[in-house]
């Protein structure tokens, strides 16, 4: 391509006519940086394949197990572990003509002590001492019960999981995800850590019976500290063994995928755990092995470490990493979280007032070029992959394939969404909520850019926020919750959380998520065991007993979740233009829009109802009410018939009665 050439992006985006020669030259940036590794390694796909080369592995040419690890800066390295009772300085490495550091060990050898479950660490002797470290490319990682220390474990099950999933086709999923966040370690209800195994037997019937399509797993990646859920990563080849082995996360995802749900991981790129003794800092004895030295290299808001996406070997690593987990457990494709603070030095923590903020202030081109290639590896590994990036700038061409000029991001999270509604839940009451905000809110994206849409996610509901429920009904949700007394606030709550849920999903954008229990209003917050709480599971659990009980109005809001649900993919709402207002009052609240083949109507006046309310639809027919939140099955009061259609007169205009803080959808089923 020739810098003359204008990319689609630029021709389509006015605004952007400024910035053409900066969209060229990060597209240009990507293709030599591709064209590079092309030319070396003939594909991105066979780049990302340093997990085979790096860690344990058996070599059948030479008849027993090598282990290589990079480590540049270091003296000297030993592979230590029960294999050689600890010894730290019996198995030495050397260099090898690539200038990595390897062991071999023969398996005659050592084939009855080198063997299934035992533990190893690499002693590393450089600058900053001589300390025991996990290797770099490890696949398994365990804690001591008793001294709760970290360890590798070598995992060589002779007969591995058979997979018989073959012929799930996610295609479908990827056009309209509808995305189950959830976490495995807090899924149950019990006090105390959930599996793999009690979430495939537990947890995916749920998500089935719900409707949603796909499951998004966070905290897969072993993280030393359960607390940081799964933010602060310490091994990023290792699956935590806090939850079950290896075989027991493919088995889940082997049966999701029996079930028709894809599984997307929440990959942490965007930073890793500072530990030395458990995860990558340091790992050669200096500070600028995967991470940028000094300053740069530490992320002050995480307490973190920052990878140099610009050094080959860290690329390398990270997308080998991708590859990793899509092949050897069959994951659907990533959640990236932090993608703003991996865009730019300043993390995000800036205004993006002007455009030119996008290009030249403060960019890390090195890690726009890894992201481009990160999504090059990830589509052309499975043209079915999706990709979704957790990033508030606003990047123009964050979500545009790379030859228009983007970064090739399937979705973009709407986290403008979830901020919109606790602000408005937190600093407004109702009677000043403002409907042309709402509109602007839940549409302000662009056009040729997918966007999930979301309420809430774990973010609001951990400890120091509050989700959407608690917000509406705060400690009611302990006393007021049974269907058997009455509540204003439980009865303004109810009807509220159907009503944002309902907007946001229609509206919001081209897919929908949501954390696992707070579908049904979920009367607690997130806090994992630690000091503070006396090391308590009682708020790291989801309780579903809730929801599953009769008399509590916890019932009524699962049941809203999983007809809307199933409504909004019967009509492939998440899969059409974006929605044409065809009303909007003010002074009443009241906001109608068309969008598929389906008519939302919304009234968020607090107080008032109206007979005969008069509105335009798009074309003359009879239209019937298929979804209605005042219905009594979801704890509302049946002040709405649903016994007959609704005709347009020959201005085609209906009447509807609405009441107040209820929404209603519509479908045409005749016409005149």
């Amino acid at each position: 391509m020739e810098k003359k050439q204008i990319l689609t992006l630029i021709k389509e985006e006015e605004w952007l006519k400024d910035f053409s020669e900066d969209v060229t030259e990060r597209y240009l940036r990507y293709k030599y940086s591709l064209k590079d590794i092309e030319n070396e390694f003939g594909s991105i796909l066979e780049f990302a394949r340093a997990h085979e080369y790096f860690g344990v592995h058996f070599d059948k040419i030479r008849n027993g197990w090598v282990y290589r690890e990079w480590a540049p800066m270091a003296n000297h390295l030993y592979l230590t572990g029960d294999f050689n009772h600890w010894s730290r300085y019996s198995h030495p490495l050397k260099r090898n003509y690539r200038g990595d550091w390897e062991i071999f060990l023969p398996y005659e050898d050592y084939k009855n002590s080198f063997v299934h479950g035992s533990k190893i660490k690499v002693h590393v002797e450089a600058s900053n001492g001589s300390l025991d470290r996990i290797p770099a490319y490890i696949r398994r990682v365990i804690q001591d019960e008793v001294s709760h220390d970290f360890a590798g474990q070598l995992w060589f099950l002779e007969n591995g999981f058979s997979w018989s999933d073959h012929d799930f086709d996610p295609s479908d999923n990827l056009l309209q995800p509808l995305i189950y966040e959830c976490h495995v370690g807090m899924a149950q209800e019990k006090e105390g850590v959930g599996t793999y195994l009690e979430f495939a037997e537990n947890i995916l019937p749920r998500v089935k019976q719900a409707g949603y399509n796909t499951i998004q797993m966070m905290a897969i990646m072993e993280h030393p500290y359960y607390g940081s859920f799964g933010y602060h990563v310490s091994n990023f080849f290792s699956p935590t063994s806090r939850f079950g082995t290896p075989e027991d996360l493919k088995y889940l995802i082997n049966k999701a995928h029996k079930m028709g749900i894809s599984v997307v991981m929440d990959l942490v790129h965007s930073h890793a755990v500072k530990n030395v003794n458990e995860g990558l800092n340091e790992f050669d004895g200096s500070d600028q092995q995967y991470f940028h030295p000094g300053e740069r290299g530490y992320h002050e808001g995480w307490d973190s470490k920052l990878f140099d996406y610009g050094k080959k070997e860290v690329r390398q690593f990270l997308l080998s990493n991708i590859r990793y987990w899509m092949e050897e457990f069959h994951f659907d494709g990533f959640r990236w979280d932090g993608v703003t603070s991996i865009l730019y030095h300043h993390h995000g923590h800036i205004d993006f007032d002007n455009p030119i903020k996008y290009f030249r202030e403060g960019v890390d081109w090195d890690a726009v070029i890894y992201l481009q290639l990160a999504n090059k590896l990830i589509h052309d590994f499975s043209r079915q992959a999706i990709s979704i990036a957790e990033e508030v700038s606003g990047m123009p061409g964050l979500c545009r394939r790379h030859e228009e000029g983007g970064l090739d991001f399937d979705y973009r999270l709407g986290m403008g969404i979830p901020d919109f509604w606790i602000k408005t839940l937190k600093h407004k009451p109702d009677e000043h909520w403002d409907m042309f905000e709402m509109w602007y809110e839940l549409t302000n994206r662009p056009k040729k850019e997918r966007t999930i849409a979301y309420a809430e996610s774990h973010d609001q509901a951990l400890v120091g926020d509050k989700s959407i429920a608690f917000w509406l009904m705060d400690k009611e949700m302990y006393s007021s919750m049974s269907k058997l007394q009455s509540s204003l606030v439980v009865d303004r709550g109810i009807a509220l959380h159907k009503m944002i849920r309902l907007i946001t999903i229609s509206l919001g954008g081209e897919g929908y998520l949501n954390f696992m229990g707070n579908e049904f209003g979920h009367p607690e917050w997130v806090d994992f065991p630690r000091e503070g709480n006396n090391w308590s599971y009682q708020y790291a659990r989801r309780q579903w007993s809730l929801a599953d009980t009769d008399h509590l109005r916890y019932q009524d809001l699962n049941l809203w979740d999983r007809d809307m649900i199933q409504l909004i993919r019967e009509h492939q709402v998440l899969a059409a233009a974006h929605a044409e207002q065809l009303f909007l009052d003010a002074e009443k609240k009241i906001l109608i829009y068309k969008r598929s083949d389906l008519i939302f109507v919304f009234s968020f006046n607090v107080t008032d109802s109206f007979f005969g309310y008069e509105f335009e639809v798009p074309e003359p027919g009879n239209f019937r009410i298929i979804l209605n939140s005042d219905n009594k099955k979801y704890g509302g009061f049946d002040r709405v018939s649903e016994k007959f259609d609704y005709a347009t007169d020959k201005n085609r205009k209906i009447k509807l009665y609405l009441p107040n803080r209820t929404a209603m959808v519509l479908k045409q089923v005749g016409k005149k």
